[in-house]
């Protein structure tokens, strides 16, 4: 059996989730968004800000996990307090979901989107959501595979300074089955 696991983030791992990020997100991105939006996924940019997140939360509600294989981190989630509108002051979104390359398709992201589900469950959320961009059909049907449903919010977002470039997400949510939180 392999050695796999999810943890919370540790104190120095930014440098391994920086990697991790411009990894996949490259991997997933080239040739779907323009070489423009893709230029500030640098590893030691995206680490620095990891590094902090895991760090300095702002709330308990703020959650980095980690899925490793070994001691290494080859993916991780972060949960933090949703800020759309329409959503409850409990509601959580799932900032970001992603798994290296060469480590794809081993169950790290069922793992990941468990414990993040967990998380939330435990914040006392009763609904995630996910932010989904249009062209990402692998992100769409993982998540629709697990049980997460398009709710009909949509937005679009720019894709540099002058508002030229855009790309349309659409929302994914599930629910944690915890219910309403206490009045």
């Amino acid at each position: 059996m392999a050695d796999v696991s999810v943890r919370g983030g540790r104190a120095g791992d930014g440098g391994a989730l920086g990697v991790v990020q411009a990894a996949a997100w490259r991997a997933a991105y080239e040739g779907v968004l323009p070489e423009a939006a893709l230029e500030p996924f640098d590893p030691e940019v995206l680490a620095a800000g990891w590094g902090h997140a895991i760090e300095h939360p702002p709330t308990e509600r703020h959650a980095v996990l980690v899925a490793c294989a070994g001691p290494e981190p080859v993916g991780f989630a972060a949960v933090v307090p949703a800020q759309d509108p329409d959503l409850v002051e409990s509601d959580v979104e799932l900032s970001i979901l992603v798994v290296s390359p060469a480590e794809q398709r081993h169950g790290h992201g069922s793992r990941l989107l468990a414990a993040a589900v967990e998380h939330a469950r435990e914040a006392g959320a009763g609904t995630v959501v996910m932010w989904v961009l249009e062209p990402d059909r692998p992100l769409r049907e993982f998540l629709e595979s697990a049980g997460w449903a398009a709710d009909g919010a949509r937005r679009e977002l720019e894709l540099d300074e002058r508002g030229e470039q855009r790309v349309r997400q659409f929302r994914l949510h599930t629910d944690t089955g915890a219910g309403a939180p206490d009045a």
